[in-house]
């Protein structure tokens, strides 16, 4: 028998927001200036970009496009390599990116529409930037009387898996504006109208949902076909991890960027195999497999160089833990490698000061308890009740059954 992974869950016929809203056309679009900030991974099932189906339905209705971090083609590859103003070739619209020259849209820009559709998909992190991108949207449009609607897309993690510890106060930054874990377990549009409502911002929203997902879908479960909505996100495969793997790039171990596989390869020139997994063995991290491989990155960290490391090979997506089984190789190389091992210093997404790392784990006594070799399950029961606090919280804007 095949594993389970790879043999089917579920069959769906998922419509995502997208294609609901060009089915139903509210009323209040009728007659509105209307913006869309996307990228090039918001197309229909068909693959077909929603740009150009919004265009063919609204005509000169849609006035105006928005990107987030990487560009809208999502062509820049790193942290912090911005992206400039244009025009896009294929609609003729003017195209204003919203990681360039400032992170926030300007009231020139909202002043081109009336209602500004936000249609992104997003990989169910914490860090992943653009949930911010739409948070900074959503408190223009309360400033300058707007209306905000979001186009739903799956969770590529599902609804229902919540880990990690919440985000404290002082770690906050371009990747971590609220008080979340890292794994959030909520789609876009919820996310929306938790951030709208629980921190006050009072922009006049409204979400388009899906029609036929449920919680307890991966994105392999939806039908649906797989867009990289970044660079170094080529896969549902590569979300899994990511909840986890996002925190070598506070470090100097390489986190596959420059490879085929990155966030599923990880590892350094310095890494053993076998004192790692040694490490590793008293310890409960389900559903996956560390498969030791080398590999040589192309591009940034230890480009050129042999990295002794991993592939991580999700097993059993239900029982995957990925914050649990990055944050236990962190604390391996901490206790391993403490000569050669380091963080990254700042800047790191325009924070100039504070550790990265800190900034990515969202606390600093997490990572001093790893430092401490304090045991990761004991780690994590310091964050249960807040975590817990966060799952009741969370319920109040789910648009989806089980």
């Amino acid at each position: 028998m095949s594993p389970s992974y790879l043999r089917p869950r579920e069959t769906a016929m998922i419509q995502t927001g997208l294609e609901w809203f060009l089915e139903e056309l509210p009323d209040y679009i009728v007659g509105k200036r209307v913006g869309l900030l996307s990228n090039q991974a918001s197309t229909d099932g068909g693959l077909k970009h929603g740009r150009v189906r919004i265009q063919q339905r609204l005509g000169k209705g849609l006035t105006c496009l928005f990107s987030p971090q990487h560009g809208f083609f999502s062509e820049k590859q790193d942290n912090m390599v911005e992206s400039g103003h244009g025009t896009d070739p294929v609609t003729g619209l003017p195209l204003f990116s919203l990681y360039g020259e400032s992170r926030r849209p300007g009231k020139e820009m909202f002043d081109l529409l009336d209602v500004l559709l936000i249609d992104l998909v997003d990989v169910g992190t914490r860090v992943y930037t653009f949930l911010y991108t739409m948070a900074y949207c959503l408190e223009a449009a309360a400033t300058w009387d707007k209306r905000v609607v979001v186009l739903d897309r799956p969770n590529p993690l599902g609804g229902k898996r919540i880990e990690g510890n919440i985000l404290q106060a002082d770690c906050t930054s371009f990747v971590g504006l609220y008080p979340l874990p890292m794994r959030h377990g909520l789609t876009f549009g919820e996310l929306a109208r938790y951030i709208n409502e629980e921190f006050h911002i009072g922009a006049e929203l409204q979400v388009v949902p899906m029609q036929g997902w449920r919680r307890s879908m991966l994105f392999r479960d939806t039908n649906l076909p797989w867009v990289f909505p970044s660079p170094n996100m080529p896969s549902p495969e590569t979300a899994l991890v990511y909840p986890g793997q996002v925190i070598w790039e506070g470090t100097n171990v390489s986190e596959g960027r420059g490879t085929t596989l990155p966030f599923e390869l990880v590892g350094a020139p310095f890494w053993e195999h076998e004192p790692i997994l040694e490490h590793l063995a008293g310890i409960s991290l389900p559903g996956c497999f560390f498969r030791p491989l080398v590999f040589e990155p192309t591009s940034g960290k230890w480009a050129g160089c042999p990295c002794s490391g991993f592939q991580i090979h999700v097993t059993e997506p239900d029982a995957y833990l990925p914050y649990r089984t990055s944050l236990a190789l962190l604390q391996a190389n901490l206790r391993l490698y403490p000569e050669v091992f380091h963080y990254k210093d700042p800047p790191y997404e325009y924070e100039y000061e504070r550790l990265p790392l800190d900034l990515i784990l969202g606390s600093v006594k997490v990572r001093k308890q790893l430092e401490e070799q304090t045991a990761i399950l004991e780690i994590e029961r310091e964050w249960q009740e807040e975590l817990t606090a966060f799952a009741g919280e969370r319920e109040k804007y789910f648009l989806y059954p089980e």
